[in-house]
């Protein structure tokens, strides 16, 4: 085999073995912590490196200074100096062998450990898509839960405890960074907005290598893209000022004035009685239609929920035994209801620390992206409104995993041999999983047919964090929202006792603000169930 044949299966190797590390780091903390850990590995690797180098140059220095002393008596009489016999010798010899030691000694690489160290790690880093992933994250974050630049700039998340440690803040570098990436997407609104943020930055003197110039070059195309020309036209001669020699600001200028001048000309020509009864038209639309995403994140801020005092009435906490079951008979389990329509309950203390951890240590090595199945090609593929990574567990794996299982099964009267594995779930940073059903519709009718156990009947799921702000799961249909409690389980019915879909069921996972989200779920099939509704479920109407 020849060298080039050699050189190009090394290569191949090294990019399967890259592209094998890289799992999409953002959308799973629970794989972002080995990041931490190699982090922190690099930084030692980087402090021995900064020690060998400080070790070196101390003995430069020593070096420097003895001949210093020995120059500066030896050219007050240089003949005098080497008149005697050993001077002469060691000028001799710290010319021909010594200098060259030093040379030698300043001319020694230090760095070979920790670039040989860097050189390895770095097939685990996150990628150009990690960077993204995570930047897009931040900015759903700040729309979903309306933040301003300014609190995730300071790092003033709601949810945080004040004095914690692990609080960041962002410097004008990475504001920028985040308006470059939505200006790469055309999201000229969130260019704008983080543009103008290390704007004001850089105007309170905070250092950067970002010069004003290129801050306000991005803000006067991203203000203009949005169809603003009076103040992409400001922003341009404000760049002007401090640059009069930039090309495309003076090229700018004319065609923001030229564009400005057309659009007033247009208007004065236009009714302004016509206009305002437009804008009145397009209010009372846009009233009138409130899309299913901003009902979902309404619900993710606490907003637009509708349940009624009367209603509310009509919920109770209680133990519960499921009939008498032999095992809960002793111990009943503590049972809230959550909702009436769709009828959601949940369950306290439902599982415990050590299960929870045991769960975690066994998905963690699995996690991979979690996929939507396409509506279109049934194919499994990864979506931007599914941002998480999980892992599935089967009984037999480990007892845990079989104790949790018959504990669903004696709970809910289910039977869960023919339901599917335990499905674990790690959500990332701003992890999410948009408004979807859990069962099979009409239009799907393949959607389960490969499991051949009929649709999902019921859905179970537990919280395996707590989650200081955000993640709650919503139903947009009915305006239900349930929190994240470490420890509980929620449970509800997708379908009713005809075999038909609750379209009420649509829910959602929002996106984590602060914090680390666990949960594991189990999706119960139609087959092997009686006719009826266990549980102590009703059918509501």
């Amino acid at each position: 085999m020849g060298v080039w044949s050699v050189c190009c299966i090394l290569l191949i190797s090294c990019q399967l073995k890259f592209s094998c590390a890289h799992n999409d780091f953002f959308t799973s903390i629970g794989h972002m912590t080995d990041l931490l850990f190699t982090e922190k590995d690099l930084v030692t690797s980087l402090k021995d490196y900064i020690r060998a180098e400080e070790r070196k140059l101390e003995q430069v220095k020593q070096w420097a200074e003895k001949l210093d002393a020995i120059t500066t008596t030896a050219t007050q009489d240089p003949e005098g100096f080497l008149g005697h016999p050993v001077n002469a010798f060691k000028l001799m010899k710290r010319l021909n062998t010594e200098w060259g030691e030093v040379e030698d000694l300043v001319l020694k690489d230090m760095s070979d450990g920790f670039i040989s160290n860097l050189t390895i790690q770095r097939q685990y880093f996150p990628n150009d898509e990690d960077q993204t992933g995570a930047a897009k994250a931040l900015l759903r974050l700040q729309d979903t839960y309306k933040l301003d630049t300014q609190t995730i700039s300071s790092g003033d998340l709601p949810g945080l405890t004040t004095g914690l440690p692990f609080k960041s803040t962002l410097t004008v570098g990475d504001c920028f960074e985040l308006g470059k990436i939505a200006y790469s997407e055309a999201d000229y609104y969130h260019t704008e907005l983080w543009m103008e943020q290390a704007l004001k930055q850089l105007n309170e003197e905070e250092e950067s290598s970002i010069d004003i110039v290129t801050v306000l070059d991005y803000l006067s195309y991203s203000v203009y893209q949005q169809g603003e020309l009076e103040r992409a036209l400001d922003y341009t001669m404000r760049l002007l000022t401090v640059d009069p020699e930039h090309q495309r600001a003076l090229g700018n200028l004319k065609y923001f004035d030229y564009q400005l001048a057309k659009q007033k000309k247009a208007e004065k020509e236009q009714s302004t009685k016509e206009e305002s009864n437009k804008k009145q038209q397009e209010e009372s639309e846009r009233k009138e239609y409130l899309p299913e995403k901003r009902k979902y994140e309404q619900l993710c801020r606490g907003e637009g929920l509708r349940m009624s005092p009367r209603r509310q009435r009509r919920l109770f906490c209680r133990y519960y035994n499921n009939n008498r079951h032999p095992f809960y008979m002793l111990g009943p389990v503590k049972q809230e209801d959550e909702w009436d329509r769709p009828r959601i309950v949940r369950y306290y203390n439902i599982i415990t620390e050590k299960e929870m951890e045991k769960v975690k240590e066994l998905a963690k090595p699995r996690l991979r992206r979690a996929t939507i199945s396409n509506p279109i090609t049934g194919v499994l593929e990864t979506a931007h409104y599914r941002i998480s990574k999980s892992a599935w567990l089967a009984a037999y794996e480990h007892p845990v995993v079989d104790r949790i299982n018959q504990r669903i099964e004696d709970i809910t009267g289910l039977d869960v041999k023919t339901a599917e594995e335990l499905q674990v779930a790690n959500y990332g940073v701003g992890g999410q999983y948009e408004p979807h059903f859990d069962f099979g519709r009409k239009d799907e009718p393949d959607a389960f047919k490969e499991l051949g156990t009929g649709n999902r009947i019921a859905t179970w799921l537990f919280y395996m964090s707590d989650v200081p702000a955000g993640g709650a799961t919503v139903f947009p249909e009915v305006g239900a929202a349930v929190k994240p409690i470490k420890g509980t389980a929620v449970f509800w019915y997708n379908l009713f006792p005809s075999g038909e879909g609750d379209y009420s069921t649509r829910h959602a996972a929002c996106p984590v603000l602060v914090g680390n989200k666990w949960v594991s779920n189990k999706w119960i099939h139609e087959r092997g169930q009686e006719f009826r509704r266990p549980c102590g479920l009703k059918e509501t109407d």
